[in-house]
């Protein structure tokens, strides 16, 4: 069950830090540009350099075909999986479609790639998320309050005088999740709407990008959407910690930027029971 292995790896690697694995070749150090294996190659430094320390890892799949490199998602989703086993992926591919095409998006990302959870767009409504939600040992994650400048021309438009973004959320713990298997998106640059929709869903995972490059604050994500216990949340980094040097220690550098935010946010997190 994809939710039963993201609390183990909160719990194990004491950590809501989530690496996103963005690989963009123009930006790889020297010695791997040009080799055709070059974009698992990289991600296999940076898992390798990180993997202990997160509490999943979340490859887009734009990154990979735009290149024609579906194989090596592939190989670097079985590669996390055979490496650190306990560590889950998702897979950011904002699938959202009428219900047969769903169905083969939800066998993309689960059976070709292996794919622990998927991102989906809730904009067609249930019947285009149906196939992914009825895969209860997979993840479901929903976007909801996105971090992007731009959410606010939809998803804060207001019905029966509150925002679309709480009535998505509400709609989906009440209504979607009956195998518990569902995360919403919620921006890290938009803390006061993260803890409002703590408060109207309970201890439903939160996946939280934004924090870093786009400006989101640590303190006030955990603050405002941490669940009772100190969890709740999967707190992305890509570009941050993905090119966080372009030298031949790269990974060590990813893995000092991962430990960093795994410090920072711990500092904000409240013990179980407190």
């Amino acid at each position: 069950m994809f939710i039963d292995a993201l609390r183990a790896a909160w719990a194990q690697n004491n950590s809501l830090v989530c690496v996103g694995l963005d690989p963009a070749p123009e930006r790889f150090p020297g010695r791997l540009r040009g080799r055709p294996d070059a974009i698992f190659e990289f991600n296999r430094a940076i898992i390798d350099a990180t993997g202990d320390l997160v509490c999943a890892f979340k490859p887009q799949i734009a990154y990979y075909a735009a290149h024609g490199a579906e194989a090596q998602l592939a190989a670097t989703i079985d590669y996390i999986h055979e490496r650190f086993p306990g560590v889950p992926v998702i897979l950011d591919a904002k699938r959202g479609d009428i219900g047969s095409t769903a169905a083969q998006y939800a066998a993309e990302a689960f059976d070709r790639f292996g794919a622990d959870a998927v991102t989906i767009n809730p904009y067609m409504g249930r019947d285009s998320a149906a196939p992914f939600l009825g895969r209860p040992d997979r993840g479901v994650v929903i976007l909801c309050r996105t971090s992007n400048a731009g959410a606010a021309d939809f998803q804060d438009l207001l019905i029966d005088g509150r925002p679309l973004f709480e009535h998505v959320a509400e709609a989906i713990a009440r209504d979607w999740n009956d195998h518990g298997n569902c995360m919403l998106v919620l921006g890290a640059t938009w803390p006061e709407q993260l803890g409002r929709v703590r408060s109207l869903v309970g201890d439903m995972p939160f996946l939280v990008p934004g924090v870093g490059s786009q400006g989101g604050d640590a303190q006030a994500v955990v603050t405002q959407g941490q669940t009772h216990d100190g969890t709740g949340l999967v707190v992305n980094s890509s570009r941050g910690v993905l090119y966080a040097d372009d030298g031949p220690d790269f990974a060590e550098a990813a893995r000092g930027v991962v430990a960093d935010l795994r410090e920072t946010l711990n500092r904000w997190r409240r013990s179980p029971g407190s």
